[in-house]
């Protein structure tokens, strides 16, 4: 199985927010840039991830992007679940459907995925958002290490 980009994203740009707080929050120019990727992606994430309640979004000066909970108060398995079915709202691993498979009235192998998958996102489940980062504060040493190497 293999996440798709919008859930790299999301992902990315959830651990990026679990930076300790600074002064300003974070904005989607700065946040793109910092990791390295599409700001006209970054914005359909971002807009997601407040529809969602993960994300509390400022608009004008002064605004930006910080988290709307504690890291230790998102699933991974849940928000790589809603990540994913945001994409994909079949979420199968195999399409027996177009083309159609002629092995579908003896095949069990998409029930079998799909069992696998859940065991996946409940395996998941265990851990937070706050598990995935090793250390929040080294996030804001590396944005140091970033602007010295862009000077």
């Amino acid at each position: 199985m293999k996440l798709n980009q919008f859930t790299d994203l999301g992902l990315r740009t959830l651990i990026y927010l679990t930076q300790p707080q600074r002064a300003s929050p974070f904005t989607i120019s700065e946040m793109a840039q910092r990791l390295n990727i599409s700001k006209n992606h970054l914005v359909k994430v971002v807009h997601f991830m407040a529809r969602m309640n993960w994300v509390t979004t400022t608009r004008g000066k002064g605004g930006g992007v910080v988290l709307a909970k504690a890291p230790s108060e998102y699933r991974l398995g849940s928000v790589i679940r809603q990540l994913e079915e945001h994409v994909d709202q079949s979420h199968s691993l195999v399409n027996c459907d177009s083309p159609y498979c002629v092995l579908n009235p003896v095949c069990k192998l998409k029930s079998l995925l799909h069992d696998a998958l859940n065991v996946f996102f409940d395996y998941l489940e265990q851990y937070t958002l706050a598990d995935a980062v090793r250390n929040p504060a080294l996030l804001t040493e590396l944005q140091l290490i970033d602007v010295v190497r862009l000077e």
